[in-house]
């Protein structure tokens, strides 16, 4: 088919009207090379050079000491509410929950102003320097003495004094730039380091492939390294000194990440993600009464999408309701020169009913992951209180002891060691048994993840059940009572199966959630396919600070002495209980899961877009004929 000018080509609106990039080739550098006279152009109206690689250290550079510094900060929050700011281990466990959950969900905010107006670059600049002013308010929370109570004294006979007013609103101004500095760089990171390399080309899609790989493996870097020197110095040489060295290496990856700016490919904003989704529905509703069509796969209005990246979707007979979206009542409601719908409100495209008929589908196997994450919420919390009040001594007890938050590193290392044997020995032997390039299907690999969370709870329960028992034998060995001795003699270590067991679930089950929401969205919505997974963690947030008040309401009876589950110290509380509720909610959970999973169809292509693919597979397309916008407006003459 001939390829009609193109208004504006690349997208700039400063471009000659009429150019059409026909065709282009890798240098090996990732650079465009046009054989007419108008190149794609970025955001800034530059003409793209994609440069791959050569923006790596700016961007792997920038990641790795943001890692280092945001997980260096909210690793120990919880021993530092509870022995800084003197809050309840309830109270502590319910605000950091709060702020876990408020910083994921400020990501699906910071991917729509990133498609809508900023683009990924401009999001990325202001989440860094919202980042670093909110770690420089949280240092200056513990380095100067009147934003923070005074220290515990044996006259309290332990009632210490609580923060005042206008010390807990510096820490959540803290706490709020960093909420912030999370909603812009999380969405747009990822996305922004791919932009660098061209898609276009062979060595360009190998470089987005590697792209990955590395930034996972920094990630890892950076939860290792924050886990254990920058923890160790918060709890044992200086809250503030261990608060700013993560502003340090905050502020360091600022510096990196603008070193690169004259570097950066810039894509422009798209526009409203979730518009086509909302078109769709009011025009199935407008045309509710319309009758259903006897072969909707032949009748339905079918136009191309405008842009080249976005996959043509076949007909699928799911949510079929929306299938009255694409019903042409009349001729009028087609323009009769270019072929597009006059009123996009009232007529969609086949394509458009199936972008949305994809969101749709995926929304329940979401909800389930919410569920999913609560027994991941408890690391950073009952975990570490439990650690606590264990033995935590590496070479007897004169030895070196390991601050409890440390113990945040296992999951990280158990995931670190399973991928590259997973993918290297596992992954060829169930190709071999399923005859699948994928060896098991993502939704298969993510309930598996399930499985694992639900038996790590079940350990956890038997952990600290047993820890608990043996806190109660030394006292009545040694006398006293159970409060005064609350640190267990078991070790701390009996703890590493149940954050080994959860680090192999996230293996299983979060990367393979990253990789499903990237592919299973259509094209032109990645954005929010990026931030669905920081939106449910949120929403798991939430739900986990919920059941913490919940269940700490429904058990504690001050009347007749009991703490109830989630007692302050953990010898006189239940917390086994409260895992073990947490598996059953898990194991119901799973089975949802099952029949969604069963229920679900994967993202087909359309055959007439498999042979254009076949035909163009190393040239980016432009419109072709019968294209439309893709707000379906009919192009203006």
């Amino acid at each position: 088919m001939a390829r009609p000018s193109v208004p504006g080509a690349g997208g700039h609106p400063d471009a000659p009207a009429g150019d059409t990039i026909l065709a282009v080739h890798d240098d090996g550098a990732g650079h465009y090379d046009s054989l007419d006279s108008a190149a794609p152009r970025d955001a800034t109206g530059r003409e793209v050079r994609y440069r791959g690689w050569k923006t790596m250290p700016f961007v792997i550079g920038n990641e790795t000491f943001e890692k280092l510094g945001s997980i260096g900060t909210a690793a120990n929050l919880m021993v530092y509410l509870t022995s800084v700011f003197h809050m309840t281990n309830v109270r502590a466990a319910i605000a950091l929950n709060a702020f876990s959950g408020t910083t994921n969900l400020a990501t699906v905010f910071g991917a729509f102003a990133s498609d809508l107006y900023l683009g990924r670059y401009a999001t990325v600049c202001m989440g860094c320097i919202a980042t670093l002013i909110g770690m420089i308010i949280l240092t200056l929370t513990a380095g100067v003495p009147a934003l923070h109570p005074p220290p515990c004294s044996s006259a309290d006979d332990g009632q210490c004094a609580g923060a005042t007013r206008s010390q807990f609103a510096v820490l959540v101004l803290s706490f709020l730039f960093i909420v912030a500095g999370a909603g812009g760089i999380r969405p747009c990171s990822l996305p922004f380091g791919a932009d660098q390399f061209n898609p276009h080309t062979e060595s360009g899609r190998r470089g987005i492939n590697s792209f990955f790989n590395w930034y996972y493996f920094t990630l890892t870097i950076a939860v290792c390294g924050s886990s254990t020197g920058i923890i160790y110095v918060q709890s044992n040489v200086s809250w503030w000194i261990g608060f700013a060295i993560p502003a340090a290496l905050m502020f360091v990856s600022c510096a990196l990440f603008f070193a690169g700016a004259g570097l950066y490919v810039r894509v422009r904003p798209e526009g409203i993600p979730l518009a086509g989704v909302l078109r769709v529905t009011v025009a199935a509703f407008r045309k509710r009464r319309a009758p259903a069509p006897e072969d909707p796969a032949a009748s339905l209005f079918r136009i191309r999408h405008a842009s080249a990246l976005v996959v043509r979707l076949p007909y699928t007979d799911q949510f079929r309701f929306l299938d009255k979206a694409a019903v042409v009542e009349s001729k009028s409601e087609v323009d009769e020169s270019s072929g597009c719908a006059k009123d996009p409100w009232r007529l969609c495209s086949v394509q458009q009913v199936e972008e949305a008929k994809c969101v749709l589908r995926i929304l329940p196997v979401w909800c389930t992951c919410i569920v999913y994450y609560v027994s991941f919420a408890q690391t950073n919390t009952y975990v570490i209180l439990q650690a606590a009040q264990s033995d935590r001594h590496v070479g007897g007890a004169r030895g070196f002891e390991v601050p409890p938050a440390s113990f945040t590193i296992f999951p990280m290392l158990a995931l670190t060691v399973w991928i590259p044997f997973y993918d290297r020995l596992m992954l060829p032997w169930l190709r071999r048994l399923t005859a699948r390039e994928e060896g098991i299907t993502l939704l298969q690999r993510m309930g598996v993840g399930m499985v694992l969370s639900v038996v790590a709870m079940l350990i956890a329960g038997m952990a600290e059940q047993r820890r608990r028992e043996l806190a109660e034998l030394h006292t009545a060995t040694n006398g006293g009572s159970l409060s005064a001795n609350r640190v267990s003699p078991m070790s701390a270590f009996w703890l590493v199966p149940q954050l080994a067991a959860l680090g192999l679930s996230e293996a299983f089950n979060q990367v393979s959630q990253m990789e499903f929401y990237y592919k299973q969205f259509p094209e032109n919505m990645r954005s929010v396919a990026g931030s669905l997974l920081f939106s449910g963690l949120a929403l798991s947030s939430y739900l986990s600070g919920l059941l913490v008040i919940v269940v700490h309401r429904a058990t504690v009876d001050p009347d007749h002495g009991d703490d109830g589950w989630l007692a302050e110290d953990l010898n006189r509380g239940k917390l086994d209980s409260f895992y073990f509720l947490i598996a059953f909610v898990g194991a119901v959970n799973f089975f949802v899961f099952l029949a969604c999973a069963k229920w679900y169809r994967y993202k087909g292509m359309d055959d007439d877009e498999q042979d254009a693919n076949r035909i163009d597979e190393w040239q980016p397309r432009s419109v072709v004929g019968d294209d439309c916008p893709e707000d379906g407006r009919v192009p203006a003459n």
